[in-house]
């Protein structure tokens, strides 16, 4: 999956090395700085293409009437042919091929101009060798691919071809699979593409392509260096003007674009990134400024990413792109239109069922907001629209959801909201409690008392009599959800909002002989707050009828503050958010040479333009999150309170993790050098041995390319990509002591480990799941709407509580509106694309050109294999309680491969959806 590149002036005969070449005095383009000569972007003299060497012949090539150009005909030259692989696409070529008929003209006539570049420089004058220039022709169409083939005589003094420019001379833009030259004495010369090339009449400048060897930026043959280099330079741009769709521009941007605020003053929303709110950087997109608030981007349809982030057609065009935004764009108003009171609750649990039996009656399409939105969801969301009769338009059906499918009740059991905190969606917040009495480390003056209301002595009677409370701490018994001080300073922002409220809230669980969990107590907390003084209660399980609904309200509320988190801090904070500086970072500074960049290129696929659409619809103001999960409009700013208190790039790491939390001490005798507090901990089991098997690869890896130590700080691109990282990428966390140094191979393998295990496992394990947990969202209610019926109870409800609880816990559930999107929308995110590329399945080109690389990858594929097996038997291990048992979905979060389609299982390469 390498990189393609941009290109540069391919004649340099007339000047020296050392000399400023004629053609960088031009007019500089939209890109480059602007500030010195060297970091000028190339323009191109197309005079240059006529230039000719005095000793060259002319080759005829075979096929067609375009000759190529050689050197020197007193030499013996080489026949080598050119075969160029473009993928037919709805949007460039195959339009040109299939449907515009001056593009079809056009094809007749210019195709592809290539110009063959040397590795190495003349001997003689020291300057980089004259390309050699060829037309490539179209062959052949199958399988929705094209070939393009050229040829070529290439002198015997020419050396290694190490990149290729390409100048499409199309209308439309091209999607470049490879390029291949065959005829070489030592084996074809493959170059990997996988990118746009536009149209030279829309953006006229050549791109380069490298062939797939990768290099330390030391050992960078001589004729390519200056390519290398000034590649760079055009990736990086120069932080002015508005992005345009077809730039493969890195930049770093705070996020200003979350909020609306001249649609509405109620869509302002702060900016993130900076001093009041630390958060991670985005791609910059250079859109306008709001006019109503300076500080905040205009939003628009059109959301840049650099051309070869976005999706590929497969995606868009079969599954995740399209689907996601016709959820968003389609399905979710026309549910809007057929639920028309967006506060209407479910009435009965049987309403609930009839979702995944009955379906909701989506509107005549001459009512919904899209006409084409049955046909359309129909071939994309199959899933979803199960039925379409002849009377009704279309019927949304959700697929019942395999926990429920296999245990009516499950979300009911207690047992079973305990398990899921360690095999579950949101494995990532148990910890270990090491104090007592808990305590808050809230200003008390503000949030009244730091301590908490959770006393020894109930604590005492709910373990009854295993032990007491201080030796359920030294004996590492006792574990906590603790959401106390993160949702206690926004509760009385969140319940000035229409239709919700708020707590602060602490959950205590207590470890059985089994190994299982056992909830002993949910703490509720409100702060004082219009002129009333704090409230708090403490619900444990209980044995008489008013306490047995107090405590599932109680835990409904634990279950929405533990999806908020999940949701914002989980998986779009620490994966998808802390990621993208890292995309940004990597094509900035590394070469797509570098063999770091092409270890690490895989993990990137998709993530900023999947980002994107989240901006635009999912974390956006007044978005499906911010209108269907606890924190409402502060949904982002909360995030930005986690990112600034919690995150830590070097507790990313799933060991380092596992310790922080208490879920594991180091043992060096214990399997993967940890020994876990909870031996039957699914998530942490089946995450060491990725995260070995995924070190060990690394480590194969960089020990290859970095023998010598002194390497990793000689090699500037490395140095230079770690430093921009942390303080520009995560510029507000740039003076923290905890960021790892980079010195040796060791610091390196730490570091990129943890990127890819952030990028693979961490996000499959709180990603591919959402649906199976939360699709039956009684389970895991995103929001609760009403507050518990003993805080401040007027006579009415606590009459209606009585009489009806049932109707209380189906009131404080998100309402029919916010349930269906919510569930719409988790069944996209919960789906593997027909094109997923999952962590070690297949090997990328430029690891295969290497043996030493390729062997360590197909040991790293077989232990991946192996993982599978290992998970298979755990999961069939009924000593192993908390994956397997009555009812109980196994735990495949983390087993390496799928198939297309919710499945619950697989670890994709990077974070595509």
């Amino acid at each position: 999956m390498l990189k393609p590149q941009p290109s540069f002036q391919s004649q340099f005969s007339s000047s020296s090395s050392t000399q400023t070449p004629s053609f960088l005095l031009h007019k500089p383009f939209l890109h480059g700085n602007g500030n010195s000569i060297a970091s000028l972007p190339i323009l191109f003299s197309m005079s240059s293409f006529h230039k000719k060497n005095k000793n060259v012949r002319i080759a005829s090539v075979p096929g067609n009437n375009i000759k190529a150009v050689a050197t020197a005909s007193t030499e013996k030259a080489t026949s080598v042919k050119a075969i160029v692989t473009v993928k037919l696409t709805v949007g460039g070529l195959l339009s040109s091929l299939v449907i515009d008929r001056d593009d079809i003209t056009d094809l007749l006539g210019k195709t592809l101009l290539l110009e063959l570049v040397s590795a190495q420089l003349d001997p003689k004058t020291g300057l980089e060798k004259e390309t050699i220039k060829g037309y490539a022709h179209r062959t052949s169409k199958a399988d929705g691919e094209v070939k393009y083939e050229s040829a070529f005589e290439v002198p015997a003094d020419f050396g290694e071809v190490g990149a290729i420019f390409v100048e499409n001379e199309h209308r439309k833009e091209m999607y470049l699979k490879d390029i291949i030259l065959n005829g070489f004495p030592n084996g074809p010369v493959n170059l990997t593409c996988n990118s746009w090339v536009h149209s030279k009449h829309d953006y006229p400048h050549k791109r380069v392509f490298f062939a797939d060897k990768s290099y330390l930026p030391s050992e960078t043959p001589d004729g390519l260096r200056r390519l290398r280099e000034e590649e760079l330079v055009i990736l990086r741009g120069n932080g002015t003007g508005e992005r345009k769709s077809y730039e493969r521009v890195y930049d770093y941007d705070v996020y200003n674009d979350i909020g609306n605020p001249d649609s509405s003053d109620d869509l302002k929303r702060p900016v993130l990134g900076g001093k009041q709110y630390p958060y991670p950087r985005r791609c910059r997109t250079g859109r306008p400024r709001s006019e109503k608030d300076p500080l905040s981007e205009k939003t628009s349809s059109f959301v840049y990413v650099p051309r070869d982030e976005c999706f590929s057609e497969v995606k868009q065009l079969t599954f995740s792109a399209k689907a996601v935004y016709s959820v968003l764009h389609a399905l979710v108003p026309s549910l809007e239109t057929a639920i028309i009171d967006s506060d209407l609750g479910f009435p009965y649990f049987t309403a609930i069922d009839s979702l995944f039996n009955e379906g909701v009656n989506l509107p005549p399409p001459n009512k919904a907001q899209n006409k084409g939105l049955v046909s359309s969801l129909t071939s994309i969301l199959p899933r979803l629209v199960k039925a379409i009769s002849d009377t009704q338009d279309g019927l949304l059906r959700f697929e019942t959801p395999e926990t429920m499918d296999r245990d009516k009740f499950f979300w009911f059991r207690d047992e079973e909201f305990a398990r899921q905190t360690l095999a579950g969606l949101n494995p990532y917040s148990i910890r270990l409690v090491t104090e007592w009495p808990l305590k808050s480390k809230l200003d008390p003056k503000i949030y009244g008392p730091q301590e908490s209301a959770i006393t020894t002595e109930l604590i005492e009677q709910e373990i009854k009599g295993f032990c007491s409370v201080k030796e359920a701490i030294n004996q590492k018994k006792l574990y906590i959800l603790d959401y106390h001080d993160l949702f206690l300073p926004y509760v009385s922002k969140v319940r000035e909002l229409k239709g919700t409220t708020l707590y602060g809230s602490r959950t205590l669980f207590f470890l059985t002989p089994e190994g299982t969990l056992r909830p002993l107590a949910i703490e509720l907390t409100r702060p004082p707050m219009d002129g009333k003084p704090q409230w708090r209660e403490v619900f444990a399980p209980c044995w008489d009828a008013t306490g047995v609904w107090m405590w599932r309200l109680a835990k409904a509320h634990v279950l929405a503050h533990d999806s908020g988190y999940h949701q914002l801090v989980s998986h779009w904070l620490r994966t998808h958010c802390c990621t993208e500086p890292y995309i940004i970072a990597t094509n900035r500074q590394l070469s797509v040479i570098h063999p770091i960049y092409r270890l690490l290129h895989p993990h990137f696929r998709y993530t900023m333009e999947i980002n994107s659409l989240a901006r635009e619809a999912l974390i956006n103001a007044g978005g499906i999150i911010e209108s269907s999960f606890s924190p409402g409009k502060y949904s982002m700013e909360f995030s930005s309170v986690a990112y600034d208190q919690q995150w830590q790039f070097n507790l990313e790491a799933l060991p380092a993790d596992l310790i922080n939390r208490g879920l594991a001490v180091e043992d060096p005798t214990a399997p993967h050098g940890l020994k876990l507090t909870i031996e039957d901990y699914p998530f942490a089991n089946d995450g060491l041995l990725l995260w070995d098997t995924i070190k060990e690869w690394v480590s194969d890896y960089v020990n290859y390319y970095y023998p010598n130590p002194r390497a990793i700080g000689s090699d500037q691109e490395l140095q230079e990509w770690w430093t921009e990282i942390r303080t520009v990428g995560h510029a507000d966390k740039k003076d923290e002591s905890w960021w790892p140094v980079l010195k040796a191979p060791e610091d390196l393998i730490q570091i990129i480990t943890t990127i890819v295990w952030v990028t693979s496992g961490h996000h499959a394990a709180v990603n591919f799941g959402q649906y199976t947990y939360a699709g039956y969202f009684p389970n895991r209610p995103t929001i609760a709407r009403i507050n518990m019926p003993s805080e401040d109870p007027s006579e009415e409800f606590w009459s209606n509580f009585l009489r009806k609880p049932e109707g209380a816990l189906l009131q404080c559930f998100p309402s029919q509106i916010q349930a269906t999107r919510v569930m719409a929308v988790l069944d996209i995110l919960s789906n593997h694309s027909p094109d997923e590329e999952y962590l070690g399945e297949a090997i990328e080109p430029a690891w295969a050109e290497n043996p030493h690389i390729k062997a360590a990858f197909e040991r790293f594929n077989g232990k991946l294999k192996q993982i599978e097996g290992i998970i298979d038997e755990r999961n069939a291990n009924r000593s192993l309680k908390n994956r397997n048992g009555a009812g109980i979905v196994p735990y495949e979060l983390l087993k390496p491969f799928s198939e297309p389609g919710v499945t619950g299982k697989g670890v994709p390469y990077s974070i595509s959806i």
